[in-house]
């Protein structure tokens, strides 16, 4: 063998480990791992939302294999057909479901492999169809619920607009203006009453306080000078001796027990005073009788032709 086909040797060599290099790091940069093997499944949804080839597949948040390419047929509802590969060594049972679902806030797609706890002994074999599902994520609940929120909102801000022109086409708005307008001229009149008077009365009424206030203390000053307990003895003293008179006069001792108890006393006072009364009333009669009387210290010479008529 010559030098010439040594070199060829090499450079052959060389170009199929630089191919084997550039196969190898392709697939490193696309997540997919040469040296271990894989099983294969498939999916098929009427949208992906996001996802795309050498997209990550998890199990519970673990990543187990990635999506490897997704075909579409847009004559058909289901039109994405979509191929994932998983470890080997993954079991997929039965009742496992391929769920598409949000990747981060970007709006990327990934598929979660939901295996059931209490799976089975049947499996999935490679190149089988799972069921699939379409799980939204924060945005689109997010959205969902923005939007729903956004929907009454205008519906309310249409309503209120609604109203303001039919207040405004009645011409309420105008009228609610005008009562506003009087209401805040009164409030104004009010305000300048209520100025003038703080200004002219509230002074005087303080001053007439700080002159009863001074009366008060003036007086108190004088009660507390006053000798109150004196004044109380002599009122007891007082009391004591009206106590005397009373127990005195229901003993019947006295002048005024024995007016009060004893009727022959009673019985004279009213003979005199009948008498006076009838004295009165024979003066009133017979006034001559006793001015002549009074003045020559005899009887009336009346009386004395009376008796010589008689005789």
């Amino acid at each position: 063998m010559n030098i010439k086909h040594l070199r060829e040797i090499k450079v052959g060599i060389v170009a199929v480990v630089c191919l084997f290099l550039l196969y190898f790091g392709f697939n490193f940069l696309k997540g997919v791992n040469i040296f271990s093997p894989v099983h294969d499944y498939y999916g098929v949804y009427a949208a992906v939302n996001g996802l795309t080839e050498q997209s990550p597949v998890y199990i519970r948040g673990y990543k187990v294999g990635q999506v490897d390419f997704i075909r579409y047929d847009f004559t058909q509802d289901s039109a994405f057909t979509v191929k994932i590969s998983v470890n080997k060594d993954i079991r997929v049972p039965h009742g496992t479901t391929m769920d598409l679902i949000a990747d981060g806030l970007l709006g990327g797609g990934a598929i979660q492999l939901s295996i059931p706890t209490a799976a089975g002994s049947a499996e999935y074999v490679s190149g089988d169809f799972l069921p699939t599902q379409v799980i939204p994520g924060l945005m689109d609940n997010l959205s969902a619920g923005l939007l729903g929120d956004l929907d009454s909102t205008i519906l309310a801000a249409k309503a209120m607009i609604e109203n303001v022109n039919s207040q405004l086409a009645d011409n309420h708005l105008h009228s609610v203006l005008a009562r506003i307008d009087s209401l805040s001229g009164e409030l104004q009149t009010s305000s300048h009453a209520l100025t003038l008077l703080m200004k002219n009365k509230v002074p005087g009424i303080v001053d007439n306080l700080d002159t009863m206030i001074a009366n008060i203390s003036v007086i108190a000053a004088d009660v507390r000078k006053a000798d109150l307990p004196a004044t109380i003895a002599r009122v007891d003293t007082a009391i004591d001796n009206i106590n005397i008179l009373f127990a005195d006069v229901r003993a019947q001792e006295g002048t005024l027990g024995q007016l009060i108890y004893d009727k022959s006393l009673y019985a004279n006072i009213n003979t005199t005073v009948q008498s006076a009364d009838s004295l009165l009333v024979d003066l009133k009669a017979n006034p001559r009788r006793y001015v002549h009387f009074s003045l020559f210290g005899g009887k009336d010479k009346s009386d004395k032709k009376k008796k010589t008529t008689q005789k």
